[in-house]
């Protein structure tokens, strides 16, 4: 599984990049804080209800969640859904906040 870190992908939002972002949290912790994105929580994704991103198939989708642990398990899904460069976000937005705050 690839990775990349919150200060990679700071430094391409900032650069205005424009990536295909991918919340696998829960409603309430996306309400608290998040970074831009498609939201669908985890269960949706084991659920296989990807019609919202199904055109990211063939591009990185950059998955993050509150620590890192979901989203890693949301990119092996998403492996396994044929996404050809799912990439999972180290640390998630702890890690974020931590890093830059809110």
């Amino acid at each position: 599984m690839q990775t990349t870190t919150v200060e990679a992908l700071k430094a391409r939002l900032d650069n205005g990049e424009v990536v295909n972002l991918l919340d696998v949290r829960e409603d309430h912790e996306r309400a608290d804080f998040n970074i831009g994105g498609t939201h669908i929580p985890l269960g949706k994704i084991q659920a296989m209800q990807l019609d919202d991103i199904e055109d990211w198939k063939d591009q990185e989708v950059i998955v993050y969640c509150r620590s890192g642990n979901r989203s890693g398990m949301a990119s092996l899904f998403l492996e396994q859904a044929g996404f050809k460069n799912p990439v999972n976000l180290t640390g998630g937005m702890l890690a974020w906040q931590e890093k830059f705050g809110k």
